[in-house]
């Protein structure tokens, strides 16, 4: 497995790489702190949406949250289960991926 969760995390988060990387080659994609993203949520977006790259909600009030936490089920670690939260909420097991353009 290549996440922290509720039975293996010893109810704290990691410091990051500390689990094996996942297919991609990338760390932490899964498990220790949700990710926040930039889409907005909208429950029935993906019923509408393009089949290849959908590119996410216009607008909302809800962003999402991806991939589980230190704290969540081993089913809820996974990229593709999401939720939605206010963008003003804070808790110990959120966090986000500072991303870099390559030219």
């Amino acid at each position: 497995m290549v996440a922290w969760y509720d039975d293996n995390s010893g109810k704290t988060t990691h410091p990051v790489g500390t689990k094996a990387a996942n297919e991609l080659g990338i760390h932490d994609m899964s498990g220790n702190v949700y990710e926040w993203c930039w889409d907005w949520h909208d429950y029935n977006y993906y019923g509408m949406s393009p089949e290849s790259s959908p590119p996410g909600a216009a607008s909302g009030t809800d962003r999402v949250c991806r991939g589980g936490s230190w704290i969540s089920n081993v089913n809820f670690s996974l990229v593709a289960k999401r939720f939605n939260d206010f963008p003003f909420c804070r808790f110990c097991n959120r966090g986000f991926r500072v991303l870099r353009a390559l030219k």
